[in-house]
């Protein structure tokens, strides 16, 4: 949506065409026909669009499934995902910034002199902006339904402990297949402390409303004391409202193998 407004910004009614409504799409075309990259994305729209229609026109079919599904050949658009097609599409196969580029070395013959993309220092700094996120692969798109959030403590917790946290102390290297694992009662007041910090911790990684992470490091090594050898562990540094934390847990107390260690 962001691309889409610097796309739009200040674009001549001769290239936004002036009967369409979609001046994404008309610029998308007009770019096409002197950019061997875009008239790539061009078809590749049209056919995603033609697919799009065919399955609107066959009743029955399941409306809706998880975004980047392998499960069927043709894929299955969200409402937000059509919406931005075009520039869904170049992003996806990893062309955007090219494409970008190629609209700023020709901005004349597209926007007017006061636009953005027309701009000697804007218009390529948005276009390298573009290189990283075109350099990503996006085969698992989140959807709207857990929009941009962070797993769930619980969660975040429950891998740890499936990547063999406990039951493997004296080879916590080696991680158990995902269909082991063991379960512990309930009523172990230590295993309860263990499972209550863990959670604190694992959280307090995570961007949430009472602490913000500002810098994290892992391996990094202290000496508790002079006649021990120096344990590597994660540092990171935490901001809340009045306060700034340092904390540094040992790797073994993080992946929930601490052992008989003190």
């Amino acid at each position: 949506g962001v691309v889409e407004a610097c796309l739009l910004h200040m674009l001549k009614r001769r290239a936004a065409g002036f009967l369409r409504t979609d001046k994404v799409a008309a610029l998308f075309t007009k770019v096409g026909k002197t950019c061997a990259i875009a008239g790539d994305v061009c078809r590749k729209v049209q056919e995603l669009q033609q697919q799009v229609e065919s399955r609107k026109n066959q009743p029955g079919q399941e409306p809706l499934k998880r975004q980047g599904s392998t499960t069927s050949k043709t894929p299955v658009l969200t409402p937000q995902a059509i919406k931005h097609i075009w520039v869904r599409t170049a992003l996806i196969e990893k062309v955007l910034d090219k494409i970008v580029q190629y609209i700023v070395d020709n901005c004349s013959k597209y926007y007017e002199k006061e636009a953005l993309l027309a701009d000697p220092v804007c218009g390529p700094i948005l276009a390298s902006l573009l290189v990283g996120p075109c350099a990503l692969e996006y085969t698992k798109l989140k959807t709207a339904d857990h929009y941009w959030t962070d797993p769930s403590a619980d969660e975040l917790v429950q891998r740890h402990r499936i990547h063999g946290a406990h039951g493997r102390q004296d080879s916590p290297s080696k991680r158990p297949a995902l269909g082991i694992r063991k379960r512990h009662s309930s009523g172990s007041t230590s295993e309860d402390r263990f499972a209550a910090s863990a959670r604190e911790y694992v959280e307090s990684l995570h961007q949430n409303s009472r602490t913000h992470l500002l810098y994290g490091k892992n391996n990094v090594l202290v000496q508790p004391k002079d006649d021990l050898e120096a344990i590597p562990g994660y540092l990171s540094l935490h901001q809340s409202a009045d306060s700034l934390t340092l904390k540094w847990t040992p790797n073994q107390l993080m992946n929930g193998t601490l052992g008989d260690s003190e």
